[in-house]
């Protein structure tokens, strides 16, 4: 019974303190664990019911490439971006979220990564979509739409492209810089386009250039990036977006604006620092203090 009970903690606290990252993994885990089970329990039952729960979980949780079909089910937009029919489209989906994305939250914050995952599928849900109406081969064999690809590649896009330098090691053996892996992945998504390979590789393309596209504007304060992380901030803190509440406790009192105000100043110094440093030598090359600055920074993102 304790062991239960500790393991359920575990998911929990991992869930509250993991970041946007590791709730976005738990979420397309969950949706997969449902999706699985109803479908078992169709299996089950045979006949009728292994029919209506199989169109039914098709029905809310794909995108039709269809544009007549589409405009019936239009929440396949959404939620074809956090489900999941095969587990090891899953785990390698996961295991592309949790590494590229673990990085890209702890330099941007939590909300401008949700806000790429989110739009990241949109995108690679729409290109799909304009590419099966738009070219005849494709047209002719319209296919569904499921997975988190588009968004994850928006992820690692973005990555690449806001920290080109960051050295890893492919399959643990190749060192390499991650724009050329970004690379790469784009050229094979390129050369896929038309084949039947069960592989959305427009979805691919189409998350890739939005991840691109909105790390360019986070470059500027006005950027559609910043002001969407704004409106979701003023949402889930709404307090925190009034200037008389921005005060934090030093020494038993609040801090006046000219201390805030110098504070937030140096954190943003610290900040552009260690983003520096992470284009010139990798992440790996950040002290123990630096990422958890940086991870400390994300959280309040």
């Amino acid at each position: 019974m304790n062991t239960n009970s500790s393991f359920i903690n575990e998911i929990k606290r991992n869930y509250v303190s993991g970041g946007m990252h590791m709730k976005l993994i738990y979420v397309n885990v969950i949706i997969f664990l449902f999706i699985t089970i109803f479908n078992v329990i169709g299996k089950l039952y045979g006949g009728d019911t292994s029919l209506i729960i199989s169109d039914l979980t098709t029905s809310v949780f794909t995108l039709k490439t269809n544009p007549a079909e589409f405009i019936l089910q239009p929440w396949g937009l959404i939620t074809s971006i956090f489900a999941h029919f095969g587990l090891m489209h899953l785990l390698f989906n996961m295991l592309f979220l949790y590494f590229s994305g673990k990085m890209l939250e702890q330099t941007i914050g939590q909300n401008k990564l949700l806000i790429i995952y989110i739009f990241g599928g949109i995108s690679g849900g729409l290109f799909e979509i304009i590419a099966h109406s738009i070219f005849p081969s494709l047209s002719m064999n319209q296919i569904i739409i499921v997975g988190a690809s588009g968004s994850v590649m928006a992820i690692f896009a973005g990555l690449a492209y806001h920290q080109p330098n960051t050295e890893i090691l492919l399959y643990g053996i190749i060192k390499m810089k991650i724009i050329w892996l970004a690379i790469g992945y784009f050229i094979i998504d390129l050369i896929g386009i038309g084949s039947n390979d069960g592989t959305a590789h427009f979805a691919h393309v189409g998350g890739t250039l939005l991840g691109i596209f909105l790390m360019q504007q986070n470059q500027k304060s006005s950027g559609l990036l910043n002001k969407l992380a704004s409106i979701i901030t003023k949402i889930h803190f709404p307090r925190l977006s009034q200037k008389n509440n921005l005060t934090v406790k030093k020494g038993g009192r609040p801090l006046t604006d000219e201390e805030f105000n110098l504070q937030k100043k140096q954190k943003q110094e610290m900040t552009d620092k260690i983003l520096d440093k992470i284009s010139k030598s990798g992440y790996e090359s950040l002290s123990k203090s630096e990422k958890e600055f940086l991870f400390k920074q994300s959280k309040n993102g």
